[in-house]
């Protein structure tokens, strides 16, 4: 562990071994949300086999808030990418509420994105010709899991849930960069998803707004208990979540729970804590 983590977190020392892979356990007795086994992601590149990711491994637990950090280059956005089932391994598992995504094709990989999974982009991905709150629509119109009326109910709720009740009639080049993030994180969450991937969300965005960001994604986990696993470059921020998993050059070099989350691990009832 690095000594300027020392006093804030300790080491999740916990693990088990399935088919040759220790994979850590999170410390807790709730279920878990994710499970990687020895994930590898290479690239064929000319001549040479680039490795982006190698044998990496862990679990989160349902309902965790847990940030993924490390240099540029070390292989995170390309981790989230599988985590999310946006893009497969060269080996390796991911299993997603239950569910192993390697035994998937992408048709059914993107229902199940569609069911339980939200995303926020660094760049918002928003679409240009839809107002804010028509691109807050769009997840509930492709799964067409509402009426139309109540799907349009729920994503004003959600925009004036994050602050933009009186933008829902503004597209994306009329808004600021935090509000365009503000209606992304709108749209991910207007499934209710079961978990939640952002890829640096902060990241082009001001500090005041940035903090705002941070906030909401705070109280969307613990108000919806959506488990949420967050890549970022702010240590400031890395630290506000329960647990940091350190990447460097495609391996998990650290792996360690905060210790404002670690204080909780036991609830009253003995039935664990959300890590």
């Amino acid at each position: 562990m690095h000594a300027d983590a020392a006093n804030d977190s300790i080491a999740i020392s916990n693990s088990v071994t399935a088919d040759g892979v220790t994979v850590p356990v999170c410390p807790s007795s709730v279920d878990r949300m994710l499970v990687a086994r020895g994930l590898t992601k290479e690239y064929q590149s000319g001549t040479q086999r680039l490795t982006v990711l190698a044998d990496v491994s862990f679990e989160i637990a349902q309902g965790a808030f847990v940030s993924i950090v490390g240099p540029s280059g070390s292989g995170k956005t390309t981790l989230l990418g599988l985590l999310a089932g946006l893009d497969t391994p060269s080996r390796g598992t991911v299993t997603l509420d239950g569910t192993d995504l390697g035994s998937l094709d992408e048709d059914k990989r993107a229902k199940l994105r569609g069911a339980k999974v939200g995303f926020v982009f660094q760049s918002f991905q928003l679409i240009p010709t839809l107002t804010a709150l028509e691109n807050v629509q769009v997840p509930l119109e492709l799964t067409g899991s509402l009426p139309v009326s109540e799907a349009t109910a729920r994503a004003r709720g959600l925009l004036g849930r994050v602050g933009l009740g009186d933008r829902t009639h503004h597209f994306p080049q009329q808004l600021s960069g935090g509000e365009q993030q503000r209606v992304a994180l709108a749209r991910a969450f207007v499934n209710a998803p079961r978990i939640l991937f952002a890829d640096e969300p902060t990241g082009n965005l001001d500090g005041a707004t940035g903090e705002r960001i941070v906030e909401l994604l705070e109280e969307l986990n613990q108000e919806r208990g959506c488990t949420i696993v967050l890549v970022t470059h702010d240590s400031a921020l890395a630290a506000r979540t329960g647990r940091t998993i350190r990447l460097r050059d495609g391996v998990v070099v650290e792996d360690v729970l905060h210790r404002h989350a670690s204080a909780a691990l036991e609830a009253p009832d003995g039935s664990g804590a959300l890590v």
